[in-house]
Parts: C-alpha cells; sequence; structure tokens
C-alpha cells in the first residue's frame, strides 16, 4: 500500500493548482485523472489576467514556452442573427488559450506524482484515512474530476436536484480556410430565448466555436440553427462536419453540492463554481484549487469536518448562490433583454464587463 499526504481526483486546472500548491509546502502528493495528458480537451479557453495572478504565472512565461497564447482587446456581441455591437478596449483585457496545452503545462508544472489513464475505481474510509483504488492509503482526497466527479459524487450522497448548463462545442486548426472571426476579438451571439449563447473564439490558427444552455428542450434544433447561422454568415468553414463534443457544468454558485466532508474537499466544477453569468470555469477552478490548499496547510494534520470548514465559507462567501429568474416572469423579461442587448453602453458596462470580464 502506498502512502501519500494527499489525492487529487482530476488533473485539470483546480486539481493541477491544488496539486502544485500543497506540494510547495512539502507535501507528497497523488494526482489521479480516467484521461491520459495531454488530453484531448475541448474548450473555448478563456483566461482573465485575475487567472495569471492566481497561478503565480506571468503571460510572457506563458507564452515563451511555444504555447497558443492569443491577447483579447475586444468583443462582438449579438442576438443570434441580430446586428453585432463591437466592444474595444485600449489594452488587453484576456487571453484564450488551447486547453489541451493549458492543462498539460499546468500539471507538469506542479511537479507531482502523476497516475493518468486511471479512473477513480473504488474509495472507502478505514478510520481517519481514505484508500483510494485498494492500492493508495491517505489522509486528504481532494475532487477536481469535472461535474461527474466521483469524489464529489461520493460527498453528495445522491444526484443533483438542480440541472446543470448543457454545451457542445468544437475546435479545429484553420488551416488556410478562411473566416471572418478575427483573432483579437471573440464573437458571443445569445439565443432569443437568453437561455443561453454561442461563441466563435480566434486562438491564432484554432477556432473554438459552441453553445452552451440553461434550458435543455430541444437543444439538438438550436445546436443545429447556430451551425447553420455560422455557415451561412462565413464565420465557420465545413460546420456541419465538424466533430462536436458534448460537456455539462452547474453554473449556480457555490451550495449546488456539499464541498467538504471528514478529510475530503471538492474544487472546481466538482464543486459547481463556474460563474452564472458567463459559463466561464477556469478563474474559480484555479481559485479554489488554491484555497483548498491552503486551507489544507492551515490544518496541520487536523481533517475532520470542522477544520475544512473555513474552506467551504470562503468559497460560498465568493460564489453566492445565484438568483434565478421564476419561470412566470420570463415571458415578460425577454424582450427586454434582447432589447438592452442592442445598447452599446449596457453591453459594455453590464454584459462585458461585469459578467465576462468580472471588473471591479
Amino acid at each position: 500500500m502506498y502512502r501519500c499526504d494527499a489525492v487529487i481526483v482530476g488533473g485539470g486546472p483546480a486539481g493541477s493548482t491544488c496539486a502544485r500548491r500543497l506540494r510547495l509546502a512539502g507535501w507528497n502528493v497523488v494526482l489521479l485523472d480516467r484521461a491520459r495528458f495531454p488530453r484531448d480537451k475541448v474548450c473555448g479557453g478563456w483566461l482573465t489576467p485575475d487567472v495569471f495572478r492566481l497561478l503565480d504565472l506571468v503571460p510572457e512565461e506563458y507564452r515563451a514556452t511555444g504555447l497558443t497564447l492569443q491577447e483579447i482587446t475586444g468583443f462582438r456581441t449579438s442576438i443570434i442573427g441580430g446586428r453585432c455591437i463591437a466592444t474595444r478596449y485600449p489594452d488587453v483585457v484576456s487571453y484564450t488559450i488551447r486547453r489541451c496545452e493549458f492543462d498539460d503545462y499546468l500539471l507538469r508544472r506542479a511537479r507531482v506524482r502523476v497516475i493518468d489513464g486511471t479512473p477513480l475505481r473504488s474509495l472507502r474510509r478505514r478510520g481517519d484515512a481514505w484508500i483510494v483504488n485498494d492500492e493508495v492509503e491517505t489522509p486528504i482526497v481532494v475532487g477536481a474530476g469535472g461535474h461527474f466527479c466521483p469524489v464529489g459524487r461520493h460527498l453528495q450522497g445522491g444526484r443533483d436536484h438542480a440541472a446543470p448548463v448543457i454545451a457542445k462545442e468544437a475546435e479545429f486548426r484553420l488551416d488556410g480556410r478562411p473566416t471572418s472571426v478575427a483573432s483579437d476579438t471573440p464573437e458571443l451571439f445569445f439565443s432569443r430565448d437568453l437561455e443561453g449563447y454561442g461563441w466563435c473564439v480566434r486562438k491564432n490558427d484554432y477556432l473554438n466555436i459552441g453553445i452552451g444552455r440553461r434550458a435543455h428542450g430541444a437543444f439538438a434544433d438550436h445546436l443545429g440553427g447556430f451551425i447553420a447561422f455560422l455557415t451561412a454568415t462565413g464565420r465557420v468553414p465545413d460546420a456541419p462536419s465538424l466533430v462536436w463534443r458534448g460537456h455539462a457544468y452547474h453554473a449556480m454558485g457555490a451550495g449546488i453540492r456539499p464541498l467538504v466532508g471528514a478529510g475530503a474537499l471538492v474544487v472546481g466544477d466538482a464543486a459547481g463554481l463556474a460563474y452564472p453569468e458567463s459559463g466561464e470555469g477556469i478563474r474559480p477552478a484555479v481559485e479554489s484549487g488554491r484555497l483548498a490548499a491552503e486551507t489544507l496547510i492551515a490544518a496541520d494534520g487536523r481533517y475532520r469536518l470542522g477544520d475544512l470548514l473555513p474552506y467551504e465559507i470562503a468559497m460560498r462567501a465568493r460564489h453566492r448562490p445565484a438568483w434565478r429568474m421564476p419561470a412566470a416572469l420570463r415571458p415578460a423579461a425577454t424582450p427586454l433583454g434582447r432589447v438592452l442587448l442592442r445598447s452599446p453602453a449596457f453591453t459594455r458596462r453590464v454584459v462585458m464587463d461585469k459578467w465576462f470580464l468580472r471588473v471591479a
């Protein structure tokens, strides 16, 4: 039986951030992931500058590796099929990366023992320790395996009571094929019912496109309509032939699932931390991974539920449960929302600055 100080289940940004900070504090960490890295991860890959600060990393250091890092200085937004509004900024306000590169970089940077290509098959309690896959013994398990994280499901002890956001997206190399999407200007297209939005994000010679929705009904029809729109407007060549990947996540703030248990914490999408307005999950994932590590270090060997509650309290304060408009009010609110999204001032000050860029 191999013994270590912590097992982290999931090698995405939340898991690798937590692993690195624990390793820097002298912990012996094992990170387990069912995928092999570099993994084929498709994602819009949108990073606000705060993500680099939380990672103790500067953009120039990441760019120097030769990996994709696209600067963003503006956005184009509209209702699908409507008139686009251009929002420009004098400086770089965000970056885009390719998750297959970014996640692998963060995992290697953590410099912990990685067991990839291996799912969590079993997790049981023995005294004050966890036995993982009948092979590893540890006092701490951190669940960082995304929406379907088995550690999160173990703490929850049942199914979710709220439906997640569902999304489908594709990322592909342009190889010289034409597109009207500018490298420094992602495009966002809100659904007419305001239950979701689509996007086109250029990353040098790669293009990421996708659509996510809170409402699950007729999702295939919404996806088909979005593909037809992208093709007709010249944004995406050969869109119907692309390979589309699906995923799900909660974007309702902390509270949809338990965040801590005796000797256990969950971080990132496993904790349901994606921002409700934009669906961005990378920044809250990194933030939660860092705070989880700091909580464990401060606990100094005491990992009962009460010892780990400071993590849950802090995350709930930073990610308050999102208010959801009652169904009875939505028909009246939707036309007003579409009007506001045609306003350049509202788009800049509310949609971009507050919802997507999270400017204080």
